[in-house]
């Protein structure tokens, strides 16, 4: 029997728009597993993982983008606390996906922008990314739930069940937690459509 999958919802805090010129402020991860054998499929959280970076050598920050940090104190605070070297962080980053109870999937919204700085660092300071190329993307999953273009499938437009009480802080960890349980409410809604009855002619 294969091996299950591990949900690990990811986001990071970075100062520009692409690793290398610019850096990766800080990780936030938290993974998720469903139970498909209950009544009612329910996700358990198994784990996090959380970690500031120092900037890159010969890195700078986006001009653009730190005029942004400038208007999220709080946020710009949290993810300068206690900074480690990223390769550091990352060597504990991929031991710590290996020690999860399954196949580690990395989910963001949007994927595009996390993953890359997550597979470009892991490459970068360990050889390889923990996830391989397994990236999956809420807004595309969104999409093709809710029937409407890309670019018109928000947080704006998803149903309130998916989504709880707004706790987007800007900090790694709380986001990746709350995105991490708005997927797993969409998964197990679109594991339920898959296996309903088919409806009588």
């Amino acid at each position: 029997m294969a091996r299950r999958e591990v949900y690990v919802s990811v986001d990071v805090e970075a100062d520009g728009p692409i690793p290398g010129p610019h850096s990766m402020l800080s990780i936030g991860a938290a993974a998720f597993t469903i139970d498909w054998a209950l009544p009612s499929p329910a996700s358990t959280m198994v784990g996090t993982f959380s970690a500031n970076l120092e900037t890159l050598d010969g890195a700078a920050g986006d001009e653009a983008t730190m005029r942004w940090w400038k208007s999220e104190p709080v946020a710009w605070a949290a993810c300068r606390t206690d900074v480690r070297p990223p390769a550091d962080v990352m060597r504990d980053f991929v031991a710590w996906t290996g020690g999860l109870p399954g196949r580690p999937v990395f989910v963001a919204y949007p994927a595009g922008f996390d993953f890359t700085f997550v597979y470009w660092y892991a490459v970068r300071f360990t050889g390889g990314s923990p996830f391989a190329h397994a990236a999956l993307d809420m807004k595309t999953m969104a999409m093709t739930m809710l029937g409407t273009p890309y670019r018109d499938t928000t947080k704006r437009t998803m149903p309130s069940r998916w989504l709880g009480p707004e706790r987007h802080s800007h900090v790694a960890l709380e986001d990746a937690i709350e995105q991490g349980e708005i997927f797993c409410k969409m998964m197990i809604e679109a594991r339920a459509r898959v296996r309903a009855p088919a409806a009588a002619p």
